[in-house]
Protein backbone atom coordinates (compact mmCIF):
# COMPACT_ATOMS: atom_id res chain seq x y z
CA UNK A 1 0.00 0.00 0.00
CA UNK A 2 0.96 3.37 -0.82
CA UNK A 3 1.55 5.90 1.95
CA UNK A 4 -1.49 7.78 1.42
CA UNK A 5 -3.43 4.58 1.06
CA UNK A 6 -2.17 3.71 4.49
CA UNK A 7 -2.99 7.08 5.98
CA UNK A 8 -6.39 7.53 4.87
CA UNK A 9 -7.03 3.56 5.93
CA UNK A 10 -6.01 4.27 9.21
CA UNK A 11 -8.32 7.06 9.73
CA UNK A 12 -11.39 5.12 8.41
CA UNK A 13 -10.39 2.32 11.44
CA UNK A 14 -10.68 5.47 13.28
CA UNK A 15 -13.65 6.55 12.18
CA UNK A 16 -15.31 3.26 12.37
CA UNK A 17 -14.06 2.32 15.80
CA UNK A 18 -15.37 6.59 16.65
CA UNK A 19 -19.06 5.50 15.45
CA UNK A 20 -19.12 2.52 18.30
CA UNK A 21 -18.39 -0.21 15.89
CA UNK A 22 -15.43 -2.89 16.02
CA UNK A 23 -13.25 -2.77 12.79
CA UNK A 24 -11.81 -5.72 13.96
CA UNK A 25 -15.31 -7.76 13.66
CA UNK A 26 -15.21 -9.86 10.39
CA UNK A 27 -17.52 -7.65 8.10
CA UNK A 28 -15.46 -4.43 8.67
CA UNK A 29 -11.67 -5.70 8.58
CA UNK A 30 -11.24 -4.65 4.99
CA UNK A 31 -13.61 -1.65 5.21
CA UNK A 32 -11.35 0.62 6.17
CA UNK A 33 -8.86 0.13 3.19
CA UNK A 34 -11.66 -0.37 0.77
CA UNK A 35 -13.16 2.76 1.68
CA UNK A 36 -9.63 4.35 1.56
CA UNK A 37 -9.72 3.22 -1.80
CA UNK A 38 -12.90 4.11 -2.77
CA UNK A 39 -12.31 7.70 -1.21
CA UNK A 40 -9.38 7.92 -3.49
CA UNK A 41 -11.43 6.91 -6.85
CA UNK A 42 -14.18 9.31 -5.82
CA UNK A 43 -11.51 12.34 -5.58
CA UNK A 44 -9.61 10.67 -8.67
CA UNK A 45 -9.91 14.61 -10.58
CA UNK A 46 -7.45 16.17 -8.28
CA UNK A 47 -4.24 13.81 -9.79
CA UNK A 48 -5.54 15.63 -13.54
CA UNK A 49 -5.40 18.19 -15.33
CA UNK A 50 -6.65 19.60 -18.20
CA UNK A 51 -3.32 19.90 -20.75
CA UNK A 52 -3.26 16.09 -20.16
CA UNK A 53 -7.00 15.01 -20.10
CA UNK A 54 -7.89 16.89 -23.59
CA UNK A 55 -4.44 15.09 -24.70
CA UNK A 56 -4.61 16.92 -28.14
CA UNK A 57 -7.47 15.99 -29.14
CA UNK A 58 -8.85 19.23 -30.93
CA UNK A 59 -9.48 18.68 -34.36
CA UNK A 60 -10.01 21.32 -37.51
CA UNK A 61 -14.06 21.82 -38.57
CA UNK A 62 -15.84 24.28 -40.16
CA UNK A 63 -18.70 23.80 -38.18
CA UNK A 64 -20.31 26.69 -36.40
CA UNK A 65 -23.40 25.91 -35.54
CA UNK A 66 -24.49 24.85 -31.82
CA UNK A 67 -23.20 21.57 -30.22
CA UNK A 68 -24.90 19.77 -27.85
CA UNK A 69 -23.31 16.69 -25.73
CA UNK A 70 -26.78 16.07 -23.16
CA UNK A 71 -27.31 13.40 -19.96
CA UNK A 72 -22.96 12.99 -19.48
CA UNK A 73 -23.43 11.35 -16.15
CA UNK A 74 -21.92 12.93 -13.32
CA UNK A 75 -21.22 11.50 -9.70
CA UNK A 76 -19.64 13.68 -7.15
CA UNK A 77 -19.07 14.73 -3.58
CA UNK A 78 -20.39 17.34 -1.79
CA UNK A 79 -18.08 18.99 0.10
CA UNK A 80 -20.19 20.19 3.24
CA UNK A 81 -21.04 16.37 3.82
CA UNK A 82 -18.98 14.22 1.62
CA UNK A 83 -22.03 12.80 0.48
CA UNK A 84 -22.95 11.96 -3.06
CA UNK A 85 -24.70 14.45 -5.51
CA UNK A 86 -25.82 12.36 -8.58
CA UNK A 87 -26.88 13.67 -12.40
CA UNK A 88 -26.44 14.91 -15.04
CA UNK A 89 -24.63 17.49 -17.27
CA UNK A 90 -26.22 18.82 -20.55
CA UNK A 91 -22.76 21.28 -22.84
CA UNK A 92 -23.40 23.30 -25.71
CA UNK A 93 -20.73 24.87 -28.14
CA UNK A 94 -20.23 27.13 -30.84
CA UNK A 95 -17.17 26.03 -32.37
CA UNK A 96 -14.92 28.60 -34.16
CA UNK A 97 -12.65 26.41 -36.61
CA UNK A 98 -12.02 23.76 -33.87
CA UNK A 99 -13.83 21.08 -32.40
CA UNK A 100 -13.21 18.81 -29.74
CA UNK A 101 -13.28 15.07 -29.37
CA UNK A 102 -16.64 13.42 -28.25
CA UNK A 103 -15.10 11.92 -25.21
CA UNK A 104 -12.87 14.76 -23.71
CA UNK A 105 -16.09 16.32 -22.77
CA UNK A 106 -17.63 13.23 -20.80
CA UNK A 107 -14.03 13.01 -19.42
CA UNK A 108 -13.53 16.81 -18.90
CA UNK A 109 -16.72 16.62 -16.42
CA UNK A 110 -15.31 13.54 -14.41
CA UNK A 111 -12.11 15.35 -13.97
CA UNK A 112 -14.21 18.31 -12.24
CA UNK A 113 -16.91 15.83 -10.48
CA UNK A 114 -14.16 13.49 -8.89
CA UNK A 115 -13.50 16.49 -6.55
CA UNK A 116 -15.09 17.41 -3.55
CA UNK A 117 -17.71 20.16 -4.97
CA UNK A 118 -20.35 22.13 -4.99
CA UNK A 119 -22.75 21.66 -8.27
CA UNK A 120 -22.69 25.87 -8.36
CA UNK A 121 -18.78 25.92 -8.64
CA UNK A 122 -18.52 22.44 -10.59
CA UNK A 123 -21.00 23.92 -13.40
CA UNK A 124 -18.76 27.03 -14.13
CA UNK A 125 -15.70 24.70 -14.13
CA UNK A 126 -16.65 22.58 -16.35
CA UNK A 127 -17.96 26.24 -18.55
CA UNK A 128 -14.49 27.63 -18.51
CA UNK A 129 -12.81 24.08 -19.07
CA UNK A 130 -14.54 23.61 -22.51
CA UNK A 131 -14.22 27.22 -23.17
CA UNK A 132 -10.62 27.11 -22.75
CA UNK A 133 -10.14 24.52 -24.67
CA UNK A 134 -11.96 24.73 -27.41
CA UNK A 135 -11.86 28.42 -27.94
CA UNK A 136 -15.86 28.68 -28.99
CA UNK A 137 -17.97 31.81 -29.63
CA UNK A 138 -20.00 30.78 -27.05
CA UNK A 139 -20.29 27.84 -24.22
CA UNK A 140 -23.51 26.82 -22.08
CA UNK A 141 -23.09 23.84 -19.25
CA UNK A 142 -26.66 22.74 -17.28
CA UNK A 143 -26.27 20.28 -14.64
CA UNK A 144 -29.76 18.47 -12.58
CA UNK A 145 -28.48 16.63 -10.16
CA UNK A 146 -30.01 14.77 -6.60
CA UNK A 147 -27.98 15.76 -3.46
CA UNK A 148 -27.78 12.75 -0.92
CA UNK A 149 -27.26 15.87 1.76
CA UNK A 150 -30.56 16.77 1.63
CA UNK A 151 -31.76 13.23 1.05
CA UNK A 152 -30.73 11.23 3.05
CA UNK A 153 -30.35 14.02 6.17
CA UNK A 154 -31.55 17.10 7.16
CA UNK A 155 -34.77 17.94 5.21
CA UNK A 156 -34.93 14.46 3.99
CA UNK A 157 -36.79 16.22 0.75
CA UNK A 158 -36.43 12.66 -1.77
CA UNK A 159 -37.89 13.87 -5.02
CA UNK A 160 -35.82 17.60 -5.03
CA UNK A 161 -33.31 18.24 -7.88
CA UNK A 162 -31.10 20.93 -8.26
CA UNK A 163 -30.36 22.51 -11.81
CA UNK A 164 -27.92 24.98 -12.02
CA UNK A 165 -26.29 26.62 -15.77
CA UNK A 166 -23.45 29.09 -16.78
CA UNK A 167 -23.44 30.62 -19.83
CA UNK A 168 -20.69 32.12 -21.38
CA UNK A 169 -19.91 34.29 -24.91
CA UNK A 170 -22.56 34.80 -27.57
CA UNK A 171 -24.67 32.06 -24.95
CA UNK A 172 -24.69 34.58 -22.06
CA UNK A 173 -25.28 37.76 -24.66
CA UNK A 174 -28.06 36.16 -27.01
CA UNK A 175 -31.56 35.16 -25.56
CA UNK A 176 -32.23 33.18 -29.03
CA UNK A 177 -28.96 31.25 -28.69
CA UNK A 178 -29.89 30.09 -25.02
CA UNK A 179 -33.35 28.96 -26.08
CA UNK A 180 -32.48 27.40 -28.49
CA UNK A 181 -29.85 25.53 -26.60
CA UNK A 182 -32.76 25.39 -23.42
CA UNK A 183 -35.32 23.95 -25.50
CA UNK A 184 -32.96 21.30 -27.21
CA UNK A 185 -31.84 19.73 -23.93
CA UNK A 186 -35.53 19.38 -22.60
CA UNK A 187 -37.10 16.06 -21.85
CA UNK A 188 -40.40 15.36 -24.13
Amino acid sequence: MTDKLNLLTGHYREIIANLGENPEREGLQNTPERAAKAMQFLTKGYAQNLEDLVNGAIFESQMDEMVIIQDIELYSLCEHHLLPFIGKCHIAYIPQGRVLGLSKFARIVDMYARRLQIQENLTREIATAVESVTNAKGVAVVIEAQHMCMMMRGVEKQNSLMKTSVMLGSFRQSQATRTEFLTLIQKH
